[in-house]
């Protein structure tokens, strides 16, 4: 059971890494709008973490760890990235989505790090 969490939540990571790499333009542009400083670099570094992170927690490396990371990953993209409380009316519900999604994966990754031994 615990490896099936473990590869759902690892899919999630490694999808939104390969968008990211096949919207690379459009990514960039969202992280300049949000205010993340330098979006090329911040994407760049979000398929990495994204995928590569998603990559090695399916294989199960350093899960511990890596799931300690990853949840801390989501923290800061959930605080720039889904700010429902700033967002526009006809925006608020999806953005207060995303941020309560973001939460269950923190969750999820927390359960997994605190039900490993490294």
């Amino acid at each position: 059971m615990v490896l099936a969490g473990r590869l759902l939540i690892a899919a999630l990571f490694v999808v939104s890494g390969v968008w990211k790499i096949t919207h690379f333009p459009t990514t960039a542009a969202y992280f300049n709008r949000i205010g993340m400083p330098i979006g090329e670099a911040a994407t760049v570094l979000a398929i990495v973490i994204e995928l590569g992170g998603g990559i090695l927690l399916a294989i199960g490396w350093r899960r511990k760890y890596l799931a300690w990371f990853l949840a801390g990953f989501v923290v800061v993209a959930t605080a720039f990235g889904h700010r429902f409380w700033e967002a526009d009316p006809s925006r608020f519900f999806g953005e207060m989505n995303n941020f309560l999604k973001n939460l269950a994966i923190i969750g999820g990754l927390l359960v997994l790090a605190a039900r490993d031994k490294a």
